[in-house]
């Protein structure tokens, strides 16, 4: 154990550590998802959606600084996979229509050429080589 020079007390980092650590050694995976189901809920009651974009936001700029292109091909397999096992086609077609909707909306009639020509250089390529 650390101590620092106010009498020979713990800081508040080495105590947060020791029960940290007391605490992994009482508790299984179930006990932690309770405790961040209720962090959650008690979070959600006292937070707007303005808090969440922020905080999503400093988390994925955070999260690019740190890892590579690879990382999150390779976490969208694995969300992807995850995805697939738990949802039905319905799940699918819901969300797309969900997405298309949305996109409608936020877009117009340029933004749909611009994509469609990109779309329509890419088919070109493939059918070329």
């Amino acid at each position: 154990m650390t101590t620092n020079k106010n009498n020979d007390k713990m800081s508040r980092e080495e105590a947060g550590r020791m029960g940290g650590k007391a605490t992994a050694k009482n508790h299984d995976k179930e006990f932690y998802q309770e405790i961040g189901e209720k962090g959650g809920e008690t979070t959600a009651k006292n937070h707007d959606k303005e808090f969440y974009q922020e905080i999503g936001e400093k988390g994925g700029e955070t999260t690019a600084k740190n890892h590579d292109k690879e990382f999150y091909q390779e976490i969208g397999e694995k969300g992807g996979e995850t995805t697939a096992k738990n949802h039905d086609k319905e799940f699918y077609q819901e969300i797309g229509e969900k997405g298309g909707e949305a996109t409608a909306k936020n877009h117009d009639k340029e933004f749909y050429q611009e994509i469609g020509e990109k779309g329509g250089k890419s088919n070109n390529k493939r059918n070329n080589d």
